[in-house]
């Protein structure tokens, strides 16, 4: 689905948040270089385009990275390239090498590639196998059309990320996803060139309330589907063990359980870690003996046993296990700031290598400084791991409610003392790779970032090609651009776009000009009314589609009561008081049922209006009913 995206983006118009929506893009001067996210560190033009012949050699080694060299051999095939010859040798024609830095210059940093297109050669070195596969990532979106085929946009680009660890955590609660959500996100964290995947699943008894039991033998098995998929995707599959509701610390036998399920999953090539203890009591025991172990409830004696076990694990099951990464955990007090007796357990007795995570300033932040960031690792003692809960939707705020508006508000900067960024999504997955397609851009190069930017490229990236269906999410996304927070102000307005055209009418209408008014926010009604067609038309990922199902049901109900509002405002205006009646009845009805509209039980504050636009595009309406009136 997402082959074409560098083609359908290029020259893409930058999109001012909160602007007016432009309309389509011109098209890319011949050397301009399409849009490629993450954006790379460099990236310049180094020659002509190449002609895509239907046969190519790759020249491979037994440094080359087989994830690299199959999505290599995909995007061949999906371009054009009906023959490709996998070799080590050079046979001629249009060459391309993938391998390690043996074969190039490769930045020093993990991850790290290089990437050079050039008349004769392609060449994809990786300083290991996600450089390679990173650096097939990039040359995906630097295919562009040429007639009927393909070149490859002539360019030369060292690259590496800013943050060691990027992806998402599957930590809301409510409906669950499904095993086909879980392995479309991997495919989708692989083509953004996040590395992360943590499985926090709260619907998963076996993490939480039955931590202590063995998974039965279906449930195993489709952790091991999740854990190959994610390694076919360069995806670090991160198991989150949550025993904290129900543990007793100082229990051999708790901790022996701990272990033995590590080791079950362990077993199915899971190497990544956790030991989550959020939203848990801290304040009471769940056994006897941990007070007299650990002393009277209490911050400080919380945290020592927390250490206590986390310290356990790292060093005798981590360091025992070849291959693991660094132990992960989600501190009690996750979202704040200040120093306490529990922190101060963690900063000074917590094993240096085990990676804290963070949410902000809040549980959902509105925004995160790089002051921040510095002084909440001075308090943990080390570089903390945040976990952003943007876009998730599991709570009473956002009832109702797709958050599709951009990674926003987080410093340039961020990279120098956080070492990564994983965002906790919404029960949607599909919906929720626009606002993940952010997170994976600003973790590999936030000095670089620019939301402006990346939005209308996260949408374009669940299209298939079609620039109509890009200009019809741009108009859907705006309408569900609110980002609340837990308290009542949101973080991100609503309808940005739609909010600037409606007071450019107010101010041509208070001015006088009715007709120019009303015919400019016209258009853009109609737009709106016609961009669920356009999403559900086949371009769109079909998994969006459904996610979105009530929302765009929703929206070309609103926009076909804007029109019809705009008009009786029109004919009223021209002294048709009968047609303006009429229209004005009509766009009663379409909003009664617009507000009929539900959600569905997708998630944890159950079936609810499926808001669109609300605070702008509601308001709007009723204004011009009352000026309709006579």
């Amino acid at each position: 689905m997402r082959i074409q995206l560098a083609a359908v983006v290029a020259g893409l118009a930058t999109i001012a948040l909160g602007a007016p929506v432009a309309d389509a893009a011109p098209a890319a001067t011949p050397q301009a270089l399409p849009p490629v996210s993450p954006t790379p560190q460099q990236i310049s033009r180094d020659g002509a385009d190449v002609q895509v012949p239907s046969t190519v050699t790759v020249v491979t080694d037994s440094a080359t990275d087989k994830p690299a060299l199959d999505l290599l051999t995909t995007q061949l095939r999906a371009h054009g390239v009906h023959k490709v010859v996998t070799d080590n040798d050079n046979h001629g024609g249009l060459v391309i090498r993938l391998g390690g830095p043996e074969i190039a210059s490769v930045p020093t940093q993990a991850e790290g590639y290089t990437l050079r297109v050039d008349r004769d050669e392609v060449v994809i070195a990786g300083r290991d196998g996600a450089g390679q596969y990173y650096g097939v990532q990039t040359l995906r979106q630097l295919f562009v059309r040429s007639g009927q085929s393909w070149k490859l946009a002539g360019a030369s680009v060292q690259d590496w990320p800013n943050m060691a660890l990027r992806g998402s955590i599957e930590g809301f609660y409510g409906p669950p996803w499904t095993t086909a959500d879980r392995v479309r996100q991997l495919e989708f964290l692989g083509s953004v060139k996040a590395n992360t995947y943590v499985y926090s699943a709260k619907d998963d008894a076996y993490l939480r309330a039955r931590w202590r039991d063995a998974y039965p033998a279906d449930q195993l098995a489709t952790l091991g589907t999740l854990a190959q998929a994610a390694t076919a995707n360069h995806v670090e599959f991160t198991y989150a063990l949550s025993p904290g509701v129900s543990i007793c610390f100082s229990s051999p036998a708790d901790r022996a359980a701990v272990f033995a399920k590590f080791q079950s999953v362990y077993d199915l090539g899971v190497r990544s870690f956790s030991m989550p203890f959020d939203d848990i009591s801290y304040t009471r025991w769940n056994c006897a003996a941990d007070q007299t172990a650990y002393g009277a409830p209490g911050r400080s004696a919380a945290g020592a046993a927390q250490v206590s076990l986390l310290n356990d694990i790292a060093q005798n099951f981590i360091a025992t296990h070849p291959g693991t990464k660094p132990l992960q955990t989600v501190p009690t007090e996750y979202s704040d700031l200040a120093d306490s007796a529990y922190k101060t357990q963690l900063r000074e007795h917590l094993d240096p290598s085990v990676v804290v995570q963070w949410t902000g300033t809040d549980v959902v932040p509105p925004s995160i400084t790089t002051g921040q960031a510095d002084q909440v690792s001075t308090v943990y003692g080390r570089k903390v791991f945040l976990w952003d809960n943007y876009p998730v939707n599991d709570y009473g705020q956002s009832g109702g409610r797709l958050l599709l508006a951009p990674y926003d508000k987080r410093q340039a900067g961020l990279s120098d003392y956080l070492s990564g960024i994983v965002s906790n999504p919404m029960n949607q997955e599909a919906a929720s790779e626009v606002a993940e397609f952010g997170v994976a851009d600003f973790a590999w190069n936030d000095k670089a970032y620019s939301a402006a930017k990346s939005w209308p490229l996260a949408l374009a990236h669940l299209t298939d090609g079609d620039q109509r269906a890009v200009d019809a999410m741009l108009v859907f996304a705006d309408l569900e651009h609110l980002a609340p927070t837990f308290g009542t102000t949101p973080w991100q307005p609503q309808a940005p776009a739609l909010a600037a055209r409606v007071d450019a009418f107010w101010q041509r209408w208070n001015a006088g000009d009715h007709a120019g008014a009303a015919t400019e926010l016209r258009a853009y009604a109609q737009r709106i009314a016609d961009a669920p067609g356009v999403i559900r038309d086949g371009a769109v990922s079909p998994a969006f589609v459904t996610d979105a199902g009530p929302w765009l049901d929703a929206t070309a109900l609103w926009g076909a009561a804007l029109v019809d509002q705009l008009d009786a405002l029109v004919a009223a205006d021209n002294g048709d008081q009968q047609q303006a009646r009429q229209l004005t009845a009509s766009a009663d009805a379409l909003v009664a049922q617009a507000k009929a509209t539900k959600t569905g039980n997708t998630n944890r504050w159950g079936i609810r209006q499926a808001l669109v636009g609300d605070g702008v595009l509601d308001v709007f309406i009723t204004q011009a009913r009352e000026l309709t009136a006579p």
